[in-house]
């Protein structure tokens, strides 16, 4: 097996917004030539900025797929059915398709494409545009080892990938870590504003936030204790941060973003059975 097997791979992506830039760049980085990746994107604007990286922008969606043996679909989940219909007749029988799209399932995507065609489903996140997505994947029933290692090489270019082989974990991981850093931000603008509030000019408090944040997350992987014992060690008896968490849990922080990613979760599957 290729140390890199992206580098022997004819590869196309259907779509060029966030997720397939992220890819583009994460394929560069690691030696893949523009030369060797088509991309269909109708957006003049988006497609013209796409030229700079000197990906191959194809026509149409068909010209895209012609000849690759790796299709990545990397449209809105809406719009998945119709660019299924297209593409089908044009799909090499050994095609690894991989969709990026929140919410279509295996069985959707199988039941669109001819049989037998090796498809991956995964959800990634928008840290990849620097290198810091994670991704987690499935596999459907007809992908072999070795295209399963050439997907988890693609999206490996933009982060950390698990791959799971039960496919019911996906919608959570995509509430969890697909829609997640919104809420991070969310998180981030508020101890921003609090700061604020407390008389920091504004460039402070969001260097705080943005550092707090940064540095408690890689505390609790590197130690790989429990949130809960790490939040501990941070509260003193009778001082300010266990005045702060009272505030918090009267506030049901912990509930509300609990329902946040239920919520989010619910919403996934609910894509899957519209498509």
């Amino acid at each position: 097996m290729t140390a890199n097997p992206l580098l022997e791979t004819n590869l196309c992506l259907i779509g060029g917004g966030n997720m397939a830039t992220a890819l583009i760049q994460g394929l560069i980085q690691s030696g893949i030539k523009g030369n060797r990746i088509r991309v269909s994107e109708p957006d003049p604007v988006r497609a013209q900025a796409l030229t700079a990286s000197g990906v191959i922008l194809s026509a149409d969606n068909l010209h895209a797929v012609k000849d690759s043996s790796l299709v990545v679909i990397a449209v809105k989940p809406g719009v998945v059915p119709s660019v299924l219909a297209e593409i089908t007749p044009h799909l090499h029988p050994s095609a690894l398709v991989v969709s990026i799209a929140a919410g279509i399932t295996l069985d959707n995507l199988q039941q669109r494409l001819p049989p037998g065609q090796p498809v991956i489903r995964s959800m990634p996140n928008t840290p990849a545009l620097i290198g810091e997505g994670v991704t987690v994947l499935c596999p459907g029933t007809h992908v072999t080892a070795p295209q399963l290692h050439l997907a988890e090489t693609l999206l490996g270019t933009v982060g950390d990938v698990r791959t799971v082989m039960d496919e019911s974990l996906i919608d959570g991981v995509t509430a969890l870590s697909g829609s997640g850093p919104a809420y991070v931000y969310l998180i981030l603008e508020a101890l921003s504003d609090g700061g604020v509030a407390c008389g920091l000019p504004r460039d402070l408090a969001t260097w705080l936030a943005i550092n707090t944040v940064k540095g408690s997350a890689a505390l609790v992987q590197e130690t790989g204790q429990h949130p809960g014992v790490l939040k501990n060690q941070v509260t003193s008896p009778g001082g300010t941060t266990i005045a702060a968490l009272q505030v918090l849990e009267e506030a049901g922080i912990r509930g509300t973003l609990m329902r946040a990613v239920t919520a989010a979760w619910q919403r996934s599957r609910e894509l899957g059975r519209k498509s």
